[in-house]
């Protein structure tokens, strides 16, 4: 009930949609190693989904991690500072803290978990090198509103900072939902991070990218990957042409799920406003609501997931060596099609614990 990816498809599912062609190139396949960059057509299908990015803007990874891991390795050193939103994915945080001084600006739930460019300017040092972001973002699905969005380019453009905006739910939410242009696309220094996993709900997949307009970056990026992952997975890459190919099919049928859900977990929330405090999201298949129980969300998650089987994350995951983090909120999720089953034993479960109405 907490997952952060849309629901996965079968492999017959996916193959079902590719075209005689595609079903030969990956059946008939010769399974040597593949280019480190990624596949040529790969790139190229890549580009497509953005407004202004080539093929040799493209750089392909074995996941969104590795592409995390390798731009913070490039960009940063042990003279940089770096400045990172939070809560965030622990990867955005520990990473260029591992290699520099990093600071952590944080979200504010109480407007909308919205960024304070004010904030991220008074952050800014001379040797500050990265900001990294992420919207619809992990785990409360806010998206910045395009103003603040515009306005912090303007301010790392001033100061020659690059932005790494990890997008991996961008395309996931209700349908309708107005997503942030990519960074790739607005920004000469901005680094687009996406994969397969997360809209797409092919995790399976284990294909990511990054696209940049920063040729050097790029090129850092692709040396760097050699001592990594050195090439995706060439039977991956061909079924994730198919998945592009068929990108606005997959996209509206994840959304299909959001919508079907989240009225449900709406409802949930005007029945329990005793024990939980509910703010719809933006964007993206997850929430972050607050719960204002008594025995406090780890115990309250521990015992949900020992006895009822239902498994929800507590904030205290999210904890940062930043700053603080809320620590009386959960993070659950809607883009998955069981919602119904684990919702029936979440209702159970407060119920046999004395702590809800009867519904």
């Amino acid at each position: 009930m907490t997952a952060s990816d849309a629901e996965a498809m079968s492999m017959r599912d996916l193959l079902a949609m590719a075209t005689p062609a595609e079903r030969e190139a990956f059946e008939g396949m010769w399974l040597g190693y593949t280019e480190t960059f990624g596949a040529p057509d790969l790139r190229g299908a890549i580009a497509a989904t953005y407004a202004k990015q080539s093929a040799l803007d493209i750089l392909c990874f074995a996941g969104a991690s590795e592409g995390i891991f390798a731009a913070n390795q490039v960009i940063l050193d042990q003279d940089s500072h770096a400045i990172v939103v939070t809560p965030n994915y622990q990867s955005h945080e520990t990473l260029p803290n591992a290699i520099c001084e990093a600071t952590g600006v944080p979200l504010e739930p109480s407007d909308n978990w919205s960024l304070d460019i004010d904030r991220v300017a008074a952050a800014i040092r001379p040797n500050t090198r990265l900001v990294t972001i992420n919207f619809p973002h992990n785990p409360t699905g806010a998206i910045l509103p395009l103003d603040r969005y515009e306005a912090l380019v303007e301010l790392c453009r001033k100061h020659g900072i690059y932005i790494l905006h990890d997008e991996i739910f961008n395309g996931l939410g209700e349908t309708g939902t107005r997503h942030l242009p990519f960074i790739a696309d607005i920004y000469e220094r901005g680094l687009s991070l996406n994969v397969m996993s997360k809209s797409f709900g092919l995790p399976g997949l284990r294909v990511g990218w990054i696209a940049c307009q920063d040729a050097e970056i790029v090129s850092k990026m692709e040396r760097l990957k050699h001592y990594l992952s050195i090439c995706n997975s060439g039977p991956s890459e061909r079924l994730t042409m198919i998945a592009l190919r068929n990108k606005d099919r997959i996209l509206a049928r994840n959304c299909a799920i959001v919508d079907e859900n989240l009225p449900k977990w709406d409802a949930f929330f005007a029945r329990h406003s005793e024990l939980f405090e509910w703010q719809r999201p933006d964007g993206s298949c997850m929430a972050f609501p607050r719960y204002k129980g008594a025995d406090g969300v780890e115990a309250f998650c521990a015992s949900l997931v020992e006895e009822s089987g239902v498994l929800f994350l507590p904030s205290t995951i999210y904890s940062s060596d930043l700053g603080p983090t809320p620590t009386d909120r959960l993070r659950l999720g809607f883009g998955r099609a069981n919602l119904d089953e684990g919702l029936a034993a979440l209702n159970a479960h407060l119920m046999r614990n004395g702590v809800a109405h009867t519904v």
